[in-house]
């Protein structure tokens, strides 16, 4: 991979147009499970593989914890998105994208904000 193309390029702009798609009939204002549920259906019509709220396991120095961790979806096989509905996102939600990456072994999540506005807000964040 040249070192100025974007990590899984074509796969993020369909993710991001599904996205786009929401918000634009949706807004913000919504809770993330209204979101959510709005995803799953434009995913189908897309054809966009997805696992919706996948149980991912957790290890804790290579002995499985009871404690699983449940990423809103993992998209194409190897794409973590991460929805939230809030005004503003925070180190917090980039933490919890991490820790998926890190745990899952993928290497790109898309932390998505639909109660960002005037538009959808989408970050990139790659392990």
């Amino acid at each position: 991979m040249k070192d100025k193309e974007l990590l899984y390029a074509d796969e993020t702009f369909a993710i991001r147009g599904v996205c786009f798609e929401v918000y634009k009939e949706k807004g913000c204002g919504f809770v993330e499970a209204v979101y959510q549920e709005c995803l799953e259906i434009e995913f189908q019509l897309c054809g966009l593989l997805f696992v919706p709220q996948p149980r991912l396991q957790l290890e804790y120095k290579g002995r499985k914890l009871r404690s699983e961790f449940q990423p809103d979806f993992i998209c194409i096989g190897k794409i973590i998105v991460e929805l939230k509905a809030v005004s503003e996102l925070n180190d917090e939600h980039r933490a919890q994208v991490h820790n998926y990456l890190k745990s899952s072994g993928h290497r790109l999540g898309l932390l998505v904000n639909f109660g960002h506005h005037p538009g959808v807000e989408i970050e990139r964040i790659i392990r």
